[in-house]
C-alpha cells in the first residue's frame, strides 16, 4: 500500500523537509509527519477499521509506513477500556473509565512508538539504534530492535527500576548505567552517534514514535464509537503520547470521522517531585526550564527538560486543558486505591492519575457528570520497587 504522507514538518516554525530519507530535528526541535487527508478521506471509510486485525496497523492509512511486509511487530493489539466506578467514586467521580496500555507486548504503550518508529528506521536503512531512557523505552527499543535485527545501544540512569535494565540486556542491547538523569543519557547517546553512527532514538528526536503513540487516540476514538471523552488524564514524561493523541485528534477532525466535535480536555499529570510542565503552564511560559533536583519514585516521569515541552505546552492550552503536579508521597496510595477497588495494577507513573482525579474533581475542574478516561502507561510490575513501597505502606 502506497504511503500518504506528503513531508515532515517542523514543529516550531513549519519548515517543509523530505519524509522518505532520515531525519532528526530542526533547529533542535522535533519534527511531525503530514498526510494527504483527502486522499486518505477517498481511500478509507472508518468503518473499515472494524473488519481489519484488532492491532495499531489496522490505521495504516494514517501510518507512515509504505510496505507492510517491513512491519516489525510483536503482535501490538488494542489495549482495554475499563470502568472503573469503585475507583472513581474513591476520588470522587463517578464516570472513570482506564486505558491500560500495561498489555502490550513490553508492558508499557512505549510498544506503539517503538513498533513504528524501528519499521521506519529498518525500512530507511538503520542498522545501530540508541536511546536514553528513565524505564521502559530503553526494554521496548531493545525487544523491537531485536525482532528487526539491529544493535541497539540503551543509556539509563543507575537507579533506574532494574527490571527495565534486565529486560533491554536480555533483548541483546547494550546497556550502559549512567550517574546523572535522563538527558545525561541523552548526552552520551548524541556523543556516541556522531562517533559511531547510531541513529537517535530519543523521544520526539526523530518523528515516527509520535506516529505509534498517536494510534492511542485513534483507538480511543474508535472504542468510543467516534466520540472521544470530556477529559484524558495523562502521566507526562517526554510527552509524546500526550502530544501524539492530540494530533491523532486533529487528524479525525479534518477526516470529518467524529460523531462529536468536541475535543476533550488533556491533563498533563506529574509529581511534584519533577513537574517542570506545571510550573511552565502555571506561569503562562512557551517553553519549560530545566526541573532541577528531580527525584521521584515514577521514573519514566523524570524527565527534568523534554525536547516537545512547547508541544506539549501548545496542546493543553488549544484543548482547554490544564497540567497538575500531585503528591509524590502519596503514589503509593493511589496504587493501592486502584488495585484495591478494580483490581487494575498501575504503575506509579499513571497511579498520579489518580491524585489528579481526587484533586481537579475537589476542586471542580472535573465535573461529576464529566466523561474521564485515565491512561496506565504502563503495568505495575515494570516497576517492582515502587510496588514493594506501595505494599509496605
Amino acid at each position: 500500500m502506497a504511503s500518504f504522507v506528503t513531508h515532515l514538518e517542523s514543529a516550531l516554525d513549519g519548515t517543509r523537509h523530505e519524509a522518505r530519507r532520515l531525519q532528526t530535528l530542526h533547529k533542535g526541535r522535533p519534527l511531525v509527519v503530514r498526510y494527504d487527508l483527502d486522499g486518505v478521506r477517498r481511500a478509507v471509510d472508518r468503518d473499515v477499521f472494524r473488519t481489519r486485525q484488532p492491532d495499531l496497523w489496522r490505521y495504516a492509512e494514517l501510518l507512515p509506513l509504505e510496505d507492510s511486509d517491513e512491519r516489525v511487530t510483536l503482535g501490538e493489539g488494542m489495549t482495554p477500556l475499563l470502568a472503573a466506578p469503585r475507583l472513581g467514586a474513591a476520588s470522587g467521580h463517578a464516570r472513570l473509565r482506564v486505558k491500560d496500555e500495561g498489555q502490550l507486548p513490553t508492558g508499557s504503550f512505549k510498544s506503539r512508538g517503538q513498533a513504528v518508529a524501528i519499521s521506519m528506521a529498518k525500512a530507511l536503512g538503520v542498522r545501530a539504534v540508541a536511546i536514553p531512557t528513565a524505564g521502559n523505552a530503553g526494554g521496548a527499543l531493545a525487544a523491537y530492535a531485536a525482532r528487526a535485527g539491529l544493535e541497539a545501544h540503551v543509556f539509563m540512569p543507575r537507579d533506574t527500576p532494574a527490571v527495565n535494565r534486565m529486560e533491554a540486556e536480555l533483548a541483546g542491547a547494550r546497556v550502559v548505567l549512567v550517574d546523572g538523569l535522563i538527558h545525561d543519557c541523552g548526552r552520551l547517546v548524541r556523543e556516541g552517534a556522531a562517533q559511531h553512527g547510531w541513529f537517535d532514538m530519543s523521544t520526539l528526536k526523530e518523528p515516527y514514535r509520535l506516529e505509534g503513540k498517536k494510534t492511542m487516540g485513534l483507538e480511543l476514538a474508535e472504542q468510543l464509537a467516534w466520540r472521544l471523552p470530556d477529559v484524558i488524564l495523562y502521566p507526562t514524561g517526554g510527552g509524546t503520547g500526550l502530544i501524539g493523541m492530540w494530533k491523532a485528534f486533529q487528524e479525525l477532525l479534518t477526516l470529518g470521522w467524529l460523531n462529536d466535535t468536541s475535543l476533550p480536555r488533556l491533563v498533563a499529570v506529574q509529581s511534584a517531585g519533577c513537574a517542570p510542565i506545571p510550573r511552565a503552564f502555571d506561569t503562562g511560559a512557551r517553553f519549560a526550564d530545566e526541573f532541577h533536583g528531580a527525584a521521584t519514585i515514577a521514573s519514566g516521569l523524570r524527565v527534568p527538560v523534554a525536547v516537545g515541552d512547547f508541544m506539549i505546552l501548545d496542546a493543553l492550552r488549544e484543548s482547554q486543558g490544564t497540567a497538575l503536579a500531585v503528591d509524590e508521597a502519596r503514589i503509593g496510595e493511589w496504587m493501592r486505591r486502584a488495585a484495591s477497588t478494580e483490581g487494575i495494577l498501575l504503575g506509579p507513573e499513571s497511579a498520579c492519575c489518580i491524585g489528579a482525579l481526587e484533586a481537579l474533581t475537589a476542586s471542580g475542574w472535573i465535573q461529576p457528570d464529566d466523561d474521564v478516561v485515565a491512561f496506565a502507561c504502563g503495568a505495575a510490575y515494570k516497576s517492582p520497587e515502587a510496588m514493594a513501597l506501595a505494599v509496605a505502606r
